[in-house]
This record gives C-alpha cells, structure tokens and sequence, in this order.
C-alpha cells in the first residue's frame, strides 16, 4: 500500500483502529493489510482527528513537538492569537493547533463578571459566536441602569458594552437625558358653570435621578400624566367658562405649581407648561360665534356713527367760514363751475351782462 502526504498535510497512522504514528509529508509504503490513514492539513484549526482522541495523539512524542496546547477552564474563555492576529475565542475544553508554521498566543478571560473587560477592542466581539455575549449601546442621551440578576450594580455612561453570557440575567435600561414633553390630550372636564370643555395641555421635564426614576416609582411618565390631570380638574372645576378662556396663562402657572410641589416625589425637575388647545362644544362655540359677531357690529355702527358726525361737523365749519368771508364762497363757486365744465359739452348763454353771473346764476336755477 503505497500513501502520499502532501507538503501542507500530515497523516495519521492506524492499523485494525488503532493509532500507531504520525505521517510527515512524502510518499510512504505499507506492507500488510488493516491499515488506514487519516489526512489533515497543517492549517486546520484545531486539531480534530475522528477515529483517535486529542489525548492518545498527545502520547505520540513526534507529534506532540509539532502542536500546541491549551486547556480552557470552566467559567474562562481563551482568546486564541495565530501571528499576533486574533482567530476566535475558545471555551471551556482542551485543544491542539499545528505549530509548525505559525505560532498560538491564548489570552485567558475570566467571564464570571458580566461584563466584557474595557480594554477589549469591539472588534473581536465581531469575530465571536453571538451566543458568547450580548451587547448594549448608551447613546450620548442616554444613561443605562445595569442590573444583574434583578440588582442594580452601576449606571453606564454613554459607549458600547459588551456582557458575557455566563448564565447571569444581565439587563441595562435605557433613561432618556434630554428635555423631555408630556401630552396631555383630550381631557373633558366641566368648568364651574357646568360647560364641558377638552383641554390639550403640554409640560417640559427633565430627569434628575435616573436610577430612582426606574426603582421606586412604576411608569415615571405616567405618574406625572396622572399628577398634570388632577391639577387641571382641580382648576377647571373651580373656574367659570369666561374666566377659563380669558386668563389660559393662570391655568397653566397653577397646574406647573402643582407639578412643581411633586419634583421630589417623580425624581423631575419641570421647566414650564401650556395649555395648547381648548375645545368648546359645537352649542357653545356657536353661540360665542354670535355673540362676537354682535360685538364686532356694534363696533363698527359706532365707528361709523362717529365718522358722520365728524363729517357733519365739518360741513358746518365750512359754511361758518363762507358766510364770514365772501371771497371763499366765491372760490367755492369757481370750483364748482370748474368741475361742472369737466363734465359739459356746450353751455348757451343770452343777454347781455357779467358772464361769471350768469353761471352762478344758472348754478342758482334763476336762468334757463
């Protein structure tokens, strides 16, 4: 039985199942029967061999010069390095590499802390079965709240984190650090005079203690919907239609006060609030239609009022000046004729006598 083993190969010697040697590349003669060769290239990683176990190989002196060895302890994960360059990460077990051409570097990582050591680039994770670890992102807004096993440990600036899948419940919530708005929509409340009315109100918040926020009170935004609700029936029932929609601005100082009251309690600081909209009924909102419309035309009878009598009055100067002063009304004549000339074609005059007379008088009706 003639056997070739490749430059790049190694060979592995069995007869009737059992591992007798390790072939070197070249070509090899067996005599007799019951042999068989099991090949392997050199780059294969790691060293898996089917019909002979990792320990009966490591027992053959020649072959054991040629590999090299690592064992992985329980809890620990070994980050295997071929030239300086990171190849995978390895569990719990023991393993062989060839080291015939490259050499094997392990960085041993204890994984029963969750999370990932810091000085860890991000790029091996990317080179890791996913079932090793999970990974969390903090945004530059955010803050995280770490909780293992149900306990907080820590709160996490904004990176990226990378936790071990040790059989620990690793958890990181996400708190929003930013100014942040509460909507309250469509609330229907009846004023003091029995008118019911849907506010839309507004709020502006920030967070002030993030791990409070998420531990001591349940749905934090919620709280305060409830709180800003009960501030608002509070004023509404107590406030007549009238009242409500000439000062919106009272409204909105008396529900911030009372939010304000409560900071300590929801772990908040609120900045302001506004009322965005008051819906009427339709009844209400027409009849307020009306009453508008009354006003702006009583507005507007009284200005005009105003202008005929300013207008009379003037009239009436200016007769008091003509009747004073002969000359204007002469004038005012002229400007008469001169508008009336504007507008006709021929005038006849007969007899003899002032010409300009004759115009006033015909102006006058006592000529025809």
């Amino acid at each position: 039985m003639k056997i070739i083993i490749n430059e790049n190969e190694r060979g592995f010697l069995f007869k009737n199942g059992k591992y007798l040697r390790t072939l070197e590349p070249g070509k090899h003669v067996l005599l007799g029967r019951g042999y068989d060769v099991e090949r392997m290239p050199v780059d294969t990683y790691p060293l898996c061999v089917v019909n002979c176990g990792l320990d009966t190989l490591l027992a053959d002196p020649v072959l054991a010069k040629q590999l090299t060895v690592t064992e992985v302890a329980d809890e620990t994960l070994a980050l295997h390095y071929i030239d300086g360059r990171f190849q995978e990460a390895l569990t719990s077990g023991r393993y062989a590499f060839w080291a015939i051409s490259q050499s094997h570097e392990f960085r041993t990582v204890d994984i029963r802390e969750p999370m990932a050591p810091a000085e860890l680039p991000a790029a091996l994770f990317s080179k890791m079965p996913d079932a090793l670890y999970k990974r969390a992102e903090v945004l530059s807004y955010q803050k995280g709240r770490l909780s293992v096993g149900g306990k907080f440990v820590r709160l996490l600036e904004p990176g990226t984190y990378f936790f071990w899948n040790n059989g620990a419940k690793v958890e990181v919530s996400l708190v929003d650090t930013r100014l942040l708005q509460m909507n309250v929509q469509g609330q229907e409340m009846l004023t003091q005079d029995k008118v019911a009315v849907r506010i839309n109100f507004v709020c502006r918040y920030r967070i002030v203690d993030f791990v409070k926020v998420m531990t001591e009170i349940e749905d934090y935004e919620e709280q305060i919907r409830v709180l800003a609700q009960l501030a608002l029936r509070e004023y509404i029932g107590r406030s007549r239609l009238d009242e409500l929609l000439e000062n919106k601005e009272r409204l909105a100082d008396f529900v911030l006060a009372q939010l304000k009251t409560r900071e300590e309690q929801c772990f908040v600081t609120f900045f302001d609030a506004g009322v965005k909209d008051m819906i009427l009924p339709g009844e209400v909102r027409e009849i307020m239609n009306t009453v508008l419309i009354a006003e702006k035309r009583a507005q507007a009878n009284v200005i005009t009022r105003r202008e005929e009598v300013a207008s009379t009055r003037s009239l009436l100067n200016t007769a008091k000046l003509m009747e004073e002063n002969p000359t204007l009304l002469h004038l005012k004549e002229m400007e008469c004729l001169e508008k009336i000339c504007e507008n006709v074609g021929n005038i006849t005059v007969s007899g003899t006598g002032d010409l300009l007379g004759q115009l006033a008088g015909i102006m006058k009706g006592t000529i025809t």
